[in-house]
């Protein structure tokens, strides 16, 4: 496993300032040689000209958030991240790599939740380059190493929750978002470390069951929505009676029988439960007619 190392490159100003001054001491024993008709100083003079020349090939410029991945003959000299005009090797090849934060959004994935049904799911990743080296030599073009591996990822969570929770406690794709998001990272996360790739946020960003059954999930939720509605309905009424029966007996100011009150529990229940307004009647008789 090749790790990063961090080099610190010379600045470029002292050594282009340190080449020019080498070049200038180059003309000037050219120019002595000439003089003293000496071939020895001439020859050695634009030699160390020519090697003046070469060393020029070493400047190269490092962007702020950049690194650049120095190579010698294909081994790996280390990584150099302090922004401006750098110097280094002339032989060295240097290759840049982005230390800034991306993101992507993936592609909207068909999958089947834990329950089976078929679902419809993106999420956006935003991630880093960390370890240079990794990412350089590990994996082959780790920017699409990054997109495959987090759709992978995104894949198999999928896969491992429904999309609604069926139990009290149950994770859900649609109710525990963050929880659910925290997950994702860090499985994303033990696929992409190999690349030197850090992980910094992944968040579902589409949701939805397939068009094939969505339908249906529609009506099963408005059926569920339906149910807990009228349930709380009926405590609601069933407490507003109890209310009302305990208040006239403790008021005096009716005396109820079982089939009285009975019949007054059906008739408040019709009243508090139904769905239209009901129509009263007036009883012209007695209690019992």
């Amino acid at each position: 496993m090749i790790q990063e190392k961090e080099r610190h490159a010379p600045h470029g100003l002292l050594a282009l300032l340190g080449l020019v001054i080498l070049l200038a001491g180059c003309v000037g024993v050219f120019l002595y040689g000439l003089q003293a008709h000496s071939a020895l100083v001439v020859l050695g003079a634009v030699l160390g000209a020519l090697g003046t020349v070469v060393c020029l090939a070493g400047f190269f410029i490092v962007n702020p958030n950049e690194a650049r991945v120095l190579q010698f003959f294909g081994s790996y000299v280390g990584t150099v991240k302090d922004p401006g005009l750098r110097w280094a090797c002339p032989f060295y090849s240097k290759r840049s790599v982005s230390l800034r934060v991306n993101n992507f959004e993936s592609q909207k994935l068909k999958v089947n939740d834990h329950s089976g049904n078929p679902i419809e799911i993106a999420a956006v990743v935003v991630w880093r380059v960390a370890d240079t080296a990794e990412a350089c030599f590990h994996v082959e073009h780790y920017t699409n190493f990054v997109h495959v591996q987090s759709e992978a990822a995104l894949r198999n969570l999928a896969s491992r929750y429904p999309y609604d929770a069926h139990g009290a406690g149950d994770l859900s794709l649609r109710s525990n978002t963050d929880e659910i998001a925290e997950k994702l990272k860090v499985e994303i996360q033990s696929r992409l470390t190999q690349a030197g790739v850090q992980v910094l946020e992944s968040r579902i960003s589409h949701l939805a069951y397939a068009p094939e059954i969505a339908g249906a999930m529609l009506r099963r939720q408005q059926a569920a929505a339906v149910v807990a509605a009228r349930q709380k309905i009926v405590e609601g009424a069933v407490g507003m009676v109890e209310m009302a029966l305990k208040s006239l007996a403790a008021q005096n100011i009716v005396e109820l029988d079982a089939d009285k009150k009975a019949t007054m529990v059906s008739n408040l229940l019709v009243v508090l439960c139904g769905e239209r307004d009901t129509s009263p009647v007036v009883n012209v008789g007695t209690l019992h007619q």
